[in-house]
């Protein structure tokens, strides 16, 4: 059944073989990822014996050192192409299987021997000769012979039990294993299955990532405002965006510059009417005191000195500064007005417009051949869709479900038989072990009798009914052993001479693949094709197509594109060729010229505004001196203090009006200080803070709108002379990303169609399973265990005759003895010849 089964499975896969495949490694593009759908199989990839494996590599190495020839090749190839004469070539023959053929002669010479050596053997026993004669001489190392002889048998028998095993494990393992057959076929089958029916899976997913990537595209050419647009607004915007910042910041510094000014200005003016109501408070003050100071009370000597300090001090009541001599702005306020009559900002942000409205003016330029795009590459999709169902697996998956139902058919019809057959051969091996079971267990009971019974004071007449069973036991041993050791040895070489065989020729060359590379013989399969697989698939037989290349692939899991060579009936690469296409497209984008006019980051009324802010002389503000004028204190003495120390001289002074007109004054000055000088002070630093920024803005303020005017035209000069090459640049990249999403998908398409659609692991598998593991695992591993275990017990049974006739004669109960004669001068001359000295011969009365 094997070899029928080996068959279809070749012819299977010389056929036609597609199978799932892993996915390749290629290198992701964006966003765009394709991976295969994994495919689950029932079948394992390797097959594992199990602890028996080690008795069958030790067959194994035995076979190697019997048959240490390689692969007769040379002899196989004659024999394919049938010019194979054995009369001229037996030699050969003999040479490769001169180890088989001693190791069978020696079987048959123990076949031919063994009965002959029985018979003559029964027939000498009958005759009281080799042993027969129920008479022991006594020796002197009669126990250490008994020993030895016992000890020896003991140990053939450990050997015997040994192969006996090995016959047994042997049988066993083949009956388990072979009753594994159905499941594997199934499941290989199942493995075939999965794989047909997962191929259409596989190119319709195929054909679905082209949808995926043409939508990828169109959603990138719908978004070429973003994309392409943005790109080009990106590159343009560290030149330009600085440059209209530094307008917009310089408009923002002419508007709070006019508003400062206005400000500075409105105080300014209360500031000087706030002066001057101070100087008329403070001279009214300074008045009362004067008059109060001609108080009668002052000319008191203790009074006088208080009121000379205070009559000294009172030029001290007076304003500190004359804000009268500070000049207006109104000049610069004007200039500043005539400046804010241009509407810089509105200027600027219509620049920051016609910047940003890039990406537009790049959508509204490229619609027409955005259009033209997405109807190349929805023909392209019709063409790859075309070309899917051209490429030859669907074809091929119609003659492979053929060949798999007539395999199943077939495995099912006859793997009931094969079972009978099974359970004849385990009820054979069975019969045949449990023969040189029994041969062991007569010797072993002969030994455990014969030790057991044995006495030593009994003389060989007086042996006991123990011992004297066990030596029976012994000789009924011998007498099976010469009765079965022919049969045994008969099955031991043919089933030795076809294990072998098989084991050498068969499975050892499907392992090494020496078996495939005799089939790649060119012109041996058909003496017109050089290469059998390619001639029969294609009827190319130049094509390079093997049978060993075809099963390394499938075992690597590679698509049958790749394996079977497809190419040479429809070139994959060939027809996914889009280069012109993709050329079209990428012309299309070199072609579409981006005309982005009008940008115009400042106008020439936005750049006159800039001068007259330069000219308008708010950098010519004498700024220092309104900081020093308003840096000061509002009046020469801190009123506060002033009325403090008023009130403490008031103090010194008896009571009348001195005390009482010094008294008002102080709270007078304490409220001048609350109504005027604290608002004042305010006003003055406020002035002083807007003044000194001023200050800081404005200074250098030509050179600073000259620069902001310099960088403004270098920015204006920069879109005019590089924004055609910066877009045709980023055109260009735009085209190549989107022409990248199917060249990234075209690459990806065919090494999924080379090396992972219809992937023939399974074919391989199937394969493995008929061979490897039905043929060889399951059968010819067992069945040359079973001859080994077999041959090994039966070749023991020669030592272990001679051994248990040598003990027998130990055990068993004799007819006559050897009695010792004390007087040696009577014993005549012959039995002294006949090596009788010191004994005679005594018969005792019983009867055997």
């Amino acid at each position: 059944m094997a070899p029928v089964l080996g068959f279809f499975l070749l012819l299977g896969l010389c056929g036609d073989t597609v199978s799932e495949g892993s996915p390749p490694s290629t290198n992701s593009f964006d966003c765009l990822e394709f991976e295969f759908p994994p495919t689950n199989y029932e079948t394992e990839d390797s097959y594992e014996a199990g602890p028996t494996g080690i008795l069958f590599q030790m067959v194994h190495i035995f076979l190697h050192t019997v048959q240490p020839h390689a692969f007769p090749e040379d002899i196989i190839r004659k024999i394919l192409q049938k010019k194979f004469d054995f009369s001229k070539d037996y030699d050969k023959i003999i040479y490769y299987e001169i180890g088989i053929i001693t190791c069978a002669a020696l079987g048959l010479l123990f076949i031919i021997l063994m009965p002959l050596v029985g018979f003559f053997f029964s027939v000498c026993r009958c005759c009281n000769k080799c042993g027969g004669e129920m008479h022991q001489r006594q020796k002197k190392n009669g126990t250490y012979l008994r020993k030895y002889f016992a000890v020896s048998l003991l140990v053939i028998c450990i050997f015997i039990s040994i192969g006996i095993t090995y016959g047994f494990v042997a049988s066993h393992h083949m009956r388990i294993h072979l009753r594994k057959t159905q499941k594997l076929a199934e499941s290989n089958f199942n493995d075939l299955r999965t794989l047909l029916n997962t191929t259409p899976g596989q190119i319709d997913y195929v054909l679905d990532q082209y949808t995926i990537t043409k939508a990828k595209a169109f959603s990138d050419l719908d978004n070429v405002k973003l994309l392409l647009g943005g790109s080009i607004y990106e590159k343009l915007r560290p030149r330009v965006v600085p440059a209209l910042d530094n307008v917009k910041a310089m408009a923002e510094a002419i508007r709070e510059t006019e508003e400062a000014l206005v400000m500075v200005n409105s105080v300014l003016m209360d500031m000087k009417q706030s002066s001057a109501q101070l100087s008329a408070n403070l001279s009214d003050v300074q008045k009362d005191l004067a008059l109060s100071l001609k108080d009668p009370a002052c000319q008191v000597p203790s009074a006088a000195t208080t009121c000379d300090h205070i009559n000294s001090s009172l030029s001290y009541l007076d304003v500190s500064v004359d804000f009268s001599q500070l000049p207006p702005l109104d000049k610069q306020i004007a200039n500043m007005s005539d400046v804010l009559q241009t509407n810089l900002s509105g200027l600027i942000q219509e620049g920051y417009t016609s910047f940003n409205d890039i990406p537009e003016t790049v959508e509204s330029k490229t619609t027409n051949v955005i259009s033209d795009i997405k109807r190349t590459l929805n023909s392209i999709g019709s063409e790859i869709t075309n070309i899917s169902k051209k490429i030859p697996v669907q074809d091929k998956l119609s003659n492979f479900i053929h060949y798999i139902n007539n395999t199943e058919d077939y495995i099912h019809r006859y793997l009931p038989t094969l079972e009978e057959y099974d359970s004849y051969r385990w009820l054979g091996c069975l019969v045949v072990c449990c023969l040189l079971t029994l041969i062991v267990i007569f010797f072993c009971l002969g030994l455990l009798c014969g030790t057991l019974g044995y006495d030593r004071k009994a003389t060989p007449t007086r042996r006991g009914c123990v011992s004297n069973t066990g030596g029976i036991f012994l000789m009924v041993g011998v007498g099976f052993s010469f009765l079965f050791c022919w049969l045994l040895m008969t099955i031991v070489v043919l089933t030795f001479v076809v294990g072998g065989n098989v084991e050498k020729l068969v499975c050892e060359s499907y392992q090494n693949k020496k078996l495939f590379q005799v089939l790649d013989t060119p012109y041996l399969l058909n003496e017109n094709w050089k290469y059998y697989l390619s001639g029969m698939m294609f009827d190319k037989p130049d094509v390079n197509l093997t049978f060993e290349q075809v099963y390394s692939d499938c075992t690597e899991n590679k698509g049958i594109y790749a394996t079977l060579r497809l190419e040479n009936i429809y070139n994959i690469s060939k027809h996914l060729n889009f280069q012109e296409r993709m050329g079209s497209i990428n012309s299309s984008f070199e072609n579409t010229v981006i005309r982005i006019e009008n940008v115009v980051l400042l106008d020439e009324a936005g750049r006159k505004n800039l001068m007259d802010f330069s000219s308008s002389g708010v950098d010519r503000i004498d700024y220092n001196n309104f900081m020093n004028a308003t840096s000061k204190h509002p009046t020469k003495v801190n009123l506060l203090s002033f009325a403090a120390d008023l009130d403490i001289k008031a103090n010194h002074l008896p009571q009348g009006d001195l005390k009482q007109s010094l008294k008002r004054n102080a709270q007078t000055l304490r409220t001048i200080h609350r109504i005027r000088i604290i608002p004042l002070e305010k006003s003055m630093s406020t002035v002083y803070q807007t003044m000194r920024g001023l200050q800081y803005k404005n200074s250098g303020l030509g050179v600073k709108v000259a620069n902001v005017i310099f960088f403004l035209n270098t920015a204006q000069d920069f879109l005019k002379n590089h924004i055609s090459m910066i877009t045709a640049e980023e055109s260009k990249k735009f085209a190549a990303m989107i022409l990248g999403y199917f060249e990234h998908y075209l690459q990806w398409v065919r090494i999924a169609i080379t090396e992972q659609v219809a992937a023939c692991k399974p074919v391989a598998t199937a394969l493995d399973s008929a061979i490897d593991i039905f043929l060889c695992g399951y059968v010819v591993d067992p069945m040359n265990l079973f001859w080994f275990g077999l041959g090994k017990a039966t070749v023991f049974l020669l030592p272990a005759i001679i051994f248990a006739v040598k003990l027998a004669k130990y055990y068993r109960r004799m007819d006559s003895e050897d009695v010792y004669d004390d007087d040696l001068e009577t014993i005549p001359m012959e039995n002294m010849k006949n090596g009788n000295i010191g004994f005679r011969r005594h018969r005792t009365a019983q009867t055997h």
